[in-house]
């Protein structure tokens, strides 16, 4: 099980880097073990990095990774993290799935951060337990992996197999790691060490309130955009929006207008055009089953309106060559 009580020390861990791989919660994840090791004055963990071919790994801000060896050299017995980012659909690689079932088969803990999520999934290594990912990959994620039960959270830890949001959430699931083996009085040391404090709870949400992300706390305006987001596939008329708030349409439209600088209907498309933004990006899903997903009846119709507001139209976003008529 992750986070038990090692048997021997140091306790290993080896992170997958794969390209593209986003650099924060690569390093977030580091940071507590060595911390770790100098606090306690003792080398409790000890961590290694490696690619599919033992070649150097380019992340996603361009900065090229040295690793210590190809999928062959992971010491045994040593924890495996898979460290996702950018364009995870083109990095899972068969050889690396192959290897993670074998690994699997022989008992090892698996985990991923940020977008190594969808490996884990993709090898069908998360049927059965509890995973988190990104806030951002969540739709495609959750329209490629139906079944899979995701949770939302900033981490979760079930039984041998961890997963991860990305970003600073990889500071919380090592300090929760130190504090099962070592104790709460290390973790909250490396916490303040890092100006990390205070240690935060694996099922906190990801996102701000969404009071804080719209920049306005006005509760009725607060309850609109909520219904928003959570109807974007059967997206709601502004005068149903304007009733179930118990207000007029010219009473919703000044709403929208005075805090967001937009109607209504406005904000509302550029919310369903940002989730098939997403979706094109992140899934194999076609084009048409993205503008349904996305409250879209018609394909003409959606393609208009990506092009609208992104410049481009959703085939070649996707690279799909278009035929000129």
């Amino acid at each position: 099980m992750f986070g038990e009580k090692p048997q021997e020390l140091p306790h290993r861990v080896a992170f997958i880097l794969l390209p593209e791989f986003t650099l924060m919660p690569f390093a977030s994840a580091i940071e507590p073990l060595r911390l770790a090791n100098l606090q306690s004055e003792e080398t409790l963990y000890s961590w290694t990095t490696h690619s599919i071919d033992g070649s150097d790994v380019v992340c996603s801000s361009g900065l090229a990774t040295k690793v210590d060896s190809n999928l062959e050299g992971i010491p045994t017995r040593s924890d495996i993290v898979i460290c996702g980012g950018l364009n995870i659909r083109e990095y899972l690689f068969k050889p690396l799935i192959n290897w993670l079932r074998k690994t699997s088969r022989q008992g090892a803990n698996l985990g991923a951060v940020c977008t190594g999520s969808h490996v884990l999934a993709e090898a069908g290594l998360l049927q059965g337990y509890k995973a988190t990912i990104h806030w951002n990959n969540l739709p495609g994620f959750c329209e490629t992996y139906p079944d899979q039960e995701v949770t939302g959270h900033l981490f979760d830890i079930d039984r041998d197999r961890f997963t991860c949001a990305g970003g600073t959430s990889s500071l919380d699931l090592m300090l929760a790691l130190v504090g099962n083996q070592h104790g709460a009085e290390l973790a909250s040391a490396i916490a303040e060490i890092i100006l990390h404090a205070p240690i935060r709870h694996h099922s906190e949400s990801q996102r701000m309130s969404l009071p804080a992300r719209i920049g306005a706390r006005h509760p009725k305006l607060v309850s609109i955009i909520k219904q928003m987001e959570e109807n974007l596939e059967d997206p709601h008329s502004p005068s149903i929006l304007a009733k179930e708030a118990g207000l007029s349409a010219r009473q919703l439209e000044r709403l929208f207008r005075r805090y967001l600088d937009r109607s209504p209907k406005r904000y509302y498309l550029e919310l369903r055009l940002k989730k098939a933004r997403s979706l094109l990006l992140q899934t194999d899903m076609s084009v048409i089953n993205v503008a349904l997903a996305c409250g879209f009846t018609s394909p003409s119709h959606f393609s208009k309106c990506y092009r609208a507001f992104y410049g481009s139209t959703p085939y070649r976003e996707r690279g799909v060559p278009i035929i000129e008529s």
